[in-house]
Protein backbone atom coordinates (compact mmCIF):
# COMPACT_ATOMS: atom_id res chain seq x y z
CA UNK A 1 0.00 0.00 0.00
CA UNK A 2 1.60 3.46 -0.82
CA UNK A 3 1.93 6.10 1.89
CA UNK A 4 1.04 9.11 1.13
CA UNK A 5 3.14 11.73 2.43
CA UNK A 6 2.61 15.27 3.64
CA UNK A 7 4.56 18.38 3.52
CA UNK A 8 4.21 21.79 4.93
CA UNK A 9 5.07 24.71 2.04
CA UNK A 10 5.67 28.38 3.23
CA UNK A 11 6.04 30.97 0.67
CA UNK A 12 7.30 34.18 1.40
CA UNK A 13 7.93 37.56 0.11
CA UNK A 14 11.01 37.91 3.05
CA UNK A 15 11.09 41.51 3.86
CA UNK A 16 10.40 42.42 -0.40
CA UNK A 17 8.46 45.13 -1.45
CA UNK A 18 5.03 45.08 -2.73
CA UNK A 19 6.00 43.26 -6.19
CA UNK A 20 7.45 40.59 -4.44
CA UNK A 21 4.15 40.14 -2.43
CA UNK A 22 2.49 39.74 -5.83
CA UNK A 23 5.43 36.94 -6.78
CA UNK A 24 4.04 35.38 -3.94
CA UNK A 25 0.50 35.18 -4.82
CA UNK A 26 1.56 34.42 -8.92
CA UNK A 27 4.00 31.28 -7.39
CA UNK A 28 1.20 29.83 -4.94
CA UNK A 29 -1.06 29.76 -7.89
CA UNK A 30 1.59 28.05 -9.97
CA UNK A 31 2.50 25.64 -7.75
CA UNK A 32 -1.23 24.88 -6.95
CA UNK A 33 -1.82 23.91 -10.71
CA UNK A 34 1.14 21.88 -11.46
CA UNK A 35 0.18 19.66 -8.15
CA UNK A 36 -3.11 19.48 -9.62
CA UNK A 37 -1.61 18.10 -12.69
CA UNK A 38 0.01 15.33 -10.90
CA UNK A 39 -2.98 14.22 -8.21
CA UNK A 40 -1.38 16.46 -5.09
CA UNK A 41 -3.61 17.76 -2.76
CA UNK A 42 -3.27 21.68 -1.43
CA UNK A 43 -4.45 23.15 1.22
CA UNK A 44 -4.33 26.59 2.21
CA UNK A 45 -3.83 26.79 6.27
CA UNK A 46 -2.74 30.35 5.96
CA UNK A 47 -2.31 33.67 4.23
CA UNK A 48 -0.67 36.99 5.36
CA UNK A 49 -2.00 39.41 2.74
CA UNK A 50 -0.14 42.41 2.10
CA UNK A 51 -1.22 45.63 1.44
CA UNK A 52 -2.31 45.58 -1.88
CA UNK A 53 -5.38 43.65 -3.34
CA UNK A 54 -3.85 40.21 -4.99
CA UNK A 55 -0.57 40.53 -2.82
CA UNK A 56 0.47 37.95 -0.09
CA UNK A 57 3.28 38.66 2.21
CA UNK A 58 3.18 34.71 2.80
CA UNK A 59 0.70 31.76 2.78
CA UNK A 60 1.40 28.60 4.14
CA UNK A 61 0.18 25.22 2.52
CA UNK A 62 -0.45 21.62 3.56
CA UNK A 63 0.52 19.60 0.59
CA UNK A 64 -0.80 15.89 0.86
CA UNK A 65 0.45 13.16 -1.99
CA UNK A 66 2.73 10.49 -3.66
CA UNK A 67 6.48 11.64 -4.47
CA UNK A 68 6.03 15.07 -2.95
CA UNK A 69 10.33 15.01 -2.52
CA UNK A 70 10.41 14.78 -6.33
CA UNK A 71 7.38 17.20 -6.85
CA UNK A 72 8.88 20.09 -4.22
CA UNK A 73 12.92 19.84 -5.39
CA UNK A 74 11.66 22.25 -8.18
CA UNK A 75 10.05 24.91 -6.07
CA UNK A 76 12.32 24.26 -2.92
CA UNK A 77 14.81 27.19 -2.48
CA UNK A 78 14.70 31.22 -4.43
CA UNK A 79 12.29 31.98 -6.96
CA UNK A 80 13.03 34.52 -9.12
CA UNK A 81 10.44 36.43 -10.92
CA UNK A 82 11.02 38.76 -14.02
CA UNK A 83 8.69 41.39 -14.92
CA UNK A 84 7.88 45.27 -14.65
CA UNK A 85 6.65 46.45 -11.99
CA UNK A 86 2.18 47.06 -12.40
CA UNK A 87 2.74 49.66 -9.42
CA UNK A 88 5.40 51.66 -9.95
CA UNK A 89 5.52 52.59 -14.03
CA UNK A 90 8.95 53.92 -13.76
CA UNK A 91 11.01 51.90 -11.96
CA UNK A 92 13.77 50.37 -13.00
CA UNK A 93 14.20 47.04 -11.60
CA UNK A 94 12.35 44.08 -12.92
CA UNK A 95 13.82 40.96 -10.73
CA UNK A 96 11.84 39.76 -7.82
CA UNK A 97 12.53 37.33 -5.50
CA UNK A 98 10.55 35.05 -3.36
CA UNK A 99 11.49 32.12 -1.00
CA UNK A 100 9.41 28.78 -0.87
CA UNK A 101 10.31 26.69 1.75
CA UNK A 102 9.35 22.98 2.69
CA UNK A 103 9.13 20.95 5.93
CA UNK A 104 7.68 18.12 7.29
CA UNK A 105 4.92 17.90 10.03
CA UNK A 106 5.98 17.77 13.45
CA UNK A 107 5.54 14.85 15.27
CA UNK A 108 2.39 14.65 17.60
CA UNK A 109 2.21 15.36 21.24
CA UNK A 110 1.81 11.63 22.78
CA UNK A 111 -1.92 11.59 23.01
CA UNK A 112 -3.01 10.44 26.59
CA UNK A 113 -6.25 11.32 28.14
CA UNK A 114 -5.17 10.93 31.13
CA UNK A 115 -3.06 13.81 30.52
CA UNK A 116 -6.20 16.16 30.68
CA UNK A 117 -7.93 17.46 33.60
CA UNK A 118 -11.50 18.22 34.10
CA UNK A 119 -13.44 20.52 36.04
CA UNK A 120 -17.45 20.56 36.30
CA UNK A 121 -19.51 23.59 36.24
CA UNK A 122 -22.64 24.98 35.43
CA UNK A 123 -23.90 25.76 32.17
CA UNK A 124 -25.04 29.42 31.81
CA UNK A 125 -27.80 30.32 29.25
CA UNK A 126 -28.66 33.84 27.89
CA UNK A 127 -28.29 36.68 30.55
CA UNK A 128 -26.25 34.43 32.75
CA UNK A 129 -29.45 32.27 33.71
CA UNK A 130 -28.48 28.45 34.96
CA UNK A 131 -29.04 25.77 32.68
CA UNK A 132 -29.90 23.51 35.14
CA UNK A 133 -29.08 22.81 38.97
CA UNK A 134 -26.03 20.40 38.67
CA UNK A 135 -22.97 20.48 37.27
CA UNK A 136 -22.82 19.35 33.64
CA UNK A 137 -20.76 21.89 31.91
CA UNK A 138 -17.05 20.55 31.88
CA UNK A 139 -13.89 22.92 31.20
CA UNK A 140 -11.31 20.00 29.95
CA UNK A 141 -7.28 21.25 30.26
CA UNK A 142 -4.50 18.91 28.13
CA UNK A 143 -1.88 19.76 30.87
CA UNK A 144 1.30 19.14 28.55
CA UNK A 145 0.36 21.86 26.69
CA UNK A 146 -1.90 24.15 28.72
CA UNK A 147 -4.89 23.80 26.17
CA UNK A 148 -8.31 24.45 27.85
CA UNK A 149 -11.40 23.89 25.95
CA UNK A 150 -15.23 24.14 28.05
CA UNK A 151 -18.00 21.93 26.71
CA UNK A 152 -21.87 22.27 27.51
CA UNK A 153 -23.37 20.79 24.49
CA UNK A 154 -25.40 18.56 26.47
CA UNK A 155 -27.30 17.87 29.98
CA UNK A 156 -24.70 15.17 30.29
CA UNK A 157 -21.79 15.23 32.45
CA UNK A 158 -19.99 12.11 30.60
CA UNK A 159 -21.13 13.42 27.02
CA UNK A 160 -19.62 17.18 27.87
CA UNK A 161 -16.57 14.95 28.86
CA UNK A 162 -16.66 12.94 25.61
CA UNK A 163 -16.81 16.46 23.61
CA UNK A 164 -13.81 17.59 25.51
CA UNK A 165 -11.34 15.01 24.60
CA UNK A 166 -12.69 15.51 20.97
CA UNK A 167 -12.48 19.22 20.89
CA UNK A 168 -8.47 19.11 22.91
CA UNK A 169 -6.93 16.08 20.40
CA UNK A 170 -8.13 18.39 17.41
CA UNK A 171 -6.98 21.95 18.81
CA UNK A 172 -3.73 20.01 19.95
CA UNK A 173 -3.23 18.71 16.38
CA UNK A 174 -3.62 22.52 15.06
CA UNK A 175 -1.63 24.10 17.58
CA UNK A 176 1.35 22.05 16.47
CA UNK A 177 0.94 22.72 13.26
CA UNK A 178 0.79 26.46 13.88
CA UNK A 179 3.86 26.48 16.50
CA UNK A 180 5.79 25.48 13.42
CA UNK A 181 4.63 27.82 10.84
CA UNK A 182 5.16 30.34 13.25
CA UNK A 183 8.50 28.92 14.11
CA UNK A 184 9.20 29.06 10.31
CA UNK A 185 7.74 32.93 10.28
CA UNK A 186 10.59 33.54 12.46
CA UNK A 187 13.29 32.47 11.23
CA UNK A 188 12.60 34.52 7.64
CA UNK A 189 12.03 37.52 9.27
CA UNK A 190 15.40 37.17 10.81
CA UNK A 191 17.04 37.96 7.48
CA UNK A 192 16.80 41.13 6.08
CA UNK A 193 16.71 40.25 1.90
CA UNK A 194 16.50 36.77 0.79
CA UNK A 195 19.42 34.70 -1.29
CA UNK A 196 19.16 35.96 -4.93
CA UNK A 197 21.68 33.52 -6.33
CA UNK A 198 21.16 30.86 -8.26
CA UNK A 199 16.97 30.76 -8.16
CA UNK A 200 15.59 27.29 -8.28
CA UNK A 201 12.89 28.59 -11.04
CA UNK A 202 13.02 31.81 -13.38
CA UNK A 203 9.26 33.53 -14.56
CA UNK A 204 9.22 35.57 -17.69
CA UNK A 205 5.54 37.13 -17.14
CA UNK A 206 4.16 39.82 -16.28
CA UNK A 207 2.41 40.54 -12.42
CA UNK A 208 -0.79 42.00 -13.52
Amino acid sequence: MTVMEKRIVQITSGKGPVECCRVVAKVQALLMKEAKKVGISIEVLTGLPGDVKGTLLSTVLLMEGNSLEDFLASWQGTVQWVAQSPYRKYHKRKNWFVGVEVFQLPEKIRWNPNDVVFETMRGSGPGGQNVNKVETAVRGKHVPSGIQVVAMDSRSQLQNKKLCLERLRAKIEGWEVEQLIAQQQTQWLEHHQLERGNPVRTFREPLN
